[in-house]
């Protein structure tokens, strides 16, 4: 017998329009990574802070696809964990250890991405860690940082560690398990997994290559910051963003939902 379809009653008139766009951005990254092929069936997740509060984010309502998640569906939860609206849906456990530390400690942040993808995976198993073998790398490796294997996490007792090892930077290689980045915006944090999923990507295929690689030296990476805000006019992920929407509205539409 087929799934009974879902429905989801629209928050839209619910809520302030503040943290309805900020509803329909999370919900079109969550699209996004399904669309570039980075979920992971349910395992990952995306929380994005409510506009004007200290305490309350958005997260991903456990069990749904990110390809079915809409605007309305996604659960606005406090820093304990407690859901703040019905839902049919819980909340993933590690999302929120995650999630709510990092978003605990770092107030600026708007939005946290994790992803759990092949090639992110294959990077944070490495002694080594990014190399500075693309362009992309060169963006990253000024701002990342890396928090070693605890398992699943789901235990309280790991934050401390995870927000000291996190610190002021806005990529995050979790070792043995994937990555994270953060964002000012949701579109800096997607843009921002994109630099590091691609850099990732780039270094398993010239690794397999075969051949000795040719790293670029120190001194560039210290310049590249600069360079970014040039190329990108200094608009940042709002260079991309409203392109980015522009291709779920073509591809992946009912997100705003």
């Amino acid at each position: 017998m087929p799934a009974a379809p879902l429905s989801i009653p629209s928050l839209r008139e619910q809520v302030s329009p503040a943290e309805w766009r900020a509803r329909v951005d999370l919900a079109a990254a969550y699209r996004l990574v399904a669309l570039f092929g980075w979920d992971d069936l349910v395992y990952t997740h995306i929380s994005a802070r409510v506009p004007g509060t200290s305490d309350q984010f958005l997260i991903n309502p456990y069990g749904l696809f990110f390809e079915e998640i809409t605007a309305s569906s996604l659960i606005k939860v406090d820093h304990d964990g407690r859901p703040l609206q019905d839902s049919a849906f819980p909340v993933n456990p590690a999302g929120f250890v995650i999630h709510s530390t990092v978003h605990a400690a770092r107030p600026e942040v708007h939005c946290v991405m994790h992803t759990h993808t092949p090639h992110g995976i294959a990077v944070s198993a490495q002694a080594g860690g990014l190399r500075p073998l693309s362009q992309q790398s060169g963006f990253i490796l000024n701002a990342l940082a890396y928090h070693d294997y605890e398992g699943v996490a789901l235990r309280d007792a790991e934050r401390p560690r995870l927000a000291a090892d996190l610190g002021r930077a806005m990529w995050m290689i979790l070792r043995n398990h994937g990555l994270l980045t953060c964002g000012r915006t949701v579109g800096e944090a997607f843009q921002n997994m994109f630099l590091l999923e691609r850099a990732c990507q780039a270094q398993i295929l010239a690794q397999a290559g075969g051949v000795p690689l040719v790293e670029f030296a120190q001194s560039i990476i210290a310049d590249m910051p600069a360079q970014a805000r040039e190329v990108s006019v200094g608009q940042g992920a709002d260079l991309v963003w409203p392109g980015l929407l522009r291709r779920l509205d073509r591809q992946m539409p009912g997100y705003d939902a």
